[in-house]
């Protein structure tokens, strides 16, 4: 079976309503997309036919929000999202309109949509662009503007705020001064929303690029302090200027935020979190010390990242990125099994670069990272995670009783394995017994 691409199954789309005597265009965040030149993710369709003709032109189609006008057509692999011209009424709950209206008028339907840019229609074949809003414009101005009034915008979908910065990292346009004045009057809003809709916002902001830029201007807007209060609490924390020349806590972050390069949102997560345990445990005694910043950072990791509801495994990760990005400077000194323990840890790769990406960001010192990536690079698998020599079975027959010192045991000789000091498990079994009687 021959597989659709979706720009070629939108312009089918499109052919197909006007062959059938409705208007039909393009939409949205894919026409602004192919006017900056960039391949569109999504590609949606808006037209005056209603969802039953839809539902009729396209028998493959399944309604995905018919309320709204929006149906879903499938083909070989591609979909595309057809949805009827509609103005909303009546927002209720700071997200969805609690009535709509199918409208015949392709503006009327632009009006109720968030920002200029991501308004436009698009005839996929003369690529002619219909522009009620200014969109265009604002696109070549490299400006992020609200459709009509910001606050009306703002209130109608909370969410909408976090979309402005996010686009506005993203292709690192302005923010058009009303509607940031919209944003810093109405933040407070932002915590009516559901957490999994932030979070899947900030995992954009820090993942598509333009990550520092994203934070600073939720700084600027007021809505760091009600999404992430723990984040804008290190504003202001200063470090001690030996090691963090860059300054306080906050601006360390950003610097490395400004480093990242497509990241993993876990390796994201843990630049942005992985200090911050230090504005609680700041004190000044012979010098600023961060006394247990780790371990009150993990423990704030769990809480910021449970409460966005990200999943276990993310959250797990990076706890331990938190965890473990101060050992780094142990490396040198490190016995050989507890280096290659440290080797083994999950996502290794993810804890080097967030290393890197510290040091980068402060004393620039990649020394320890240039030794752990030449030990990575030269140490076979089977030297850093051998063939166990020895298991329970093997202590018992050799007249152990089963208990608590079992994992000693088993542990010794893996430690003894990692230094190459034991080789087969006659020497294992040795080993234990000139240590444990």
């Amino acid at each position: 079976m021959s597989h659709t691409t979706a720009p070629v199954l939108a312009a089918n789309i499109v052919r197909t309503l006007r062959q059938s005597g409705y208007s039909a265009y393009l939409v949205g965040g894919c026409v602004r997309d192919l006017l900056l030149g960039i391949e569109p993710k999504d590609l949606d369709v808006a037209t005056n036919a209603t969802p039953s003709d839809v539902l009729r032109l396209f028998p493959r189609a399944q309604p995905v929000g018919a309320h709204f006008g929006v149906i879903l057509v499938p083909e070989n692999g591609a979909k595309v999202e057809v949805a009827t011209f509609r103005s909303d009424h009546a927002y209720h709950d700071g997200r969805r309109p609690g009535r709509v209206e199918f409208e015949t008028d392709p503006k009327r339907d632009v009006l109720r949509r968030d920002f200029t840019i991501n308004a436009m229609l698009m005839d996929p074949d003369t690529k002619e662009v219909l522009d009620f809003v200014g969109g265009r414009q604002d696109l070549e101005s490299g400006i992020i503007r609200a459709i009509g009034e910001p606050e009306q915008r703002f209130r109608e979908d909370h969410l909408r705020m976090l979309r402005a910065i996010r686009f506005s990292a993203r292709f690192n346009f302005a923010i058009d001064e009303n509607t940031m004045r919209a944003m810093e009057s109405l933040a407070p809003l932002i915590r009516h929303v559901s957490a999994e809709r932030v979070r899947d916002e900030l995992t954009r902001m820090l993942t598509e690029g333009g990550a520092r830029r994203a934070f600073e201007l939720l700084d600027g807007s007021g809505l760091l302090t009600q999404v992430l209060p723990e984040v804008a609490a290190m504003k202001g924390v200063a470090q001690p200027p030996e090691f963090h020349p860059e300054g306080d806590v906050w601006t360390h972050t950003l610097t490395m935020l400004e480093g990242l390069r497509e990241p993993t949102i876990t390796l994201a997560l843990g630049v942005l979190l992985h200090d911050v345990g230090k504005p609680p445990t700041f004190r000044v005694a012979e010098r600023i010390r961060f006394d247990g910043h780790v371990e009150a950072g993990v423990e704030m990791a769990r809480r910021i990242l449970s409460r966005l509801r990200f999943s276990n495994d993310e959250i797990r990760q990076v706890e331990a990125l938190v965890a473990h990005h101060m050992r780094f400077k142990d490396v040198l000194q490190m016995k050989d099994s507890t280096l290659k323990r440290f080797l083994r840890l999950e996502k290794f790769e993810e804890h080097l670069e967030l290393h890197r990406l510290d040091c980068t960001a402060s004393h620039r010192q990649l020394d320890n990272y240039y030794y752990v990536k030449q030990k990575l690079e030269s140490l076979p698998a089977e030297e850093l995670k051998p063939p166990r020599l020895l298991a329970g079975d093997d202590l018992i027959e050799a007249g152990y009783t089963p208990g608590p010192q079992f994992s000693a045991m088993l542990t010794a000789v893996e430690d003894a394995q990692l230094e190459r000091r034991i080789h087969t498990k006659k020497e294992a079994l040795q080993l234990v017994k000139s240590l444990f009687r």
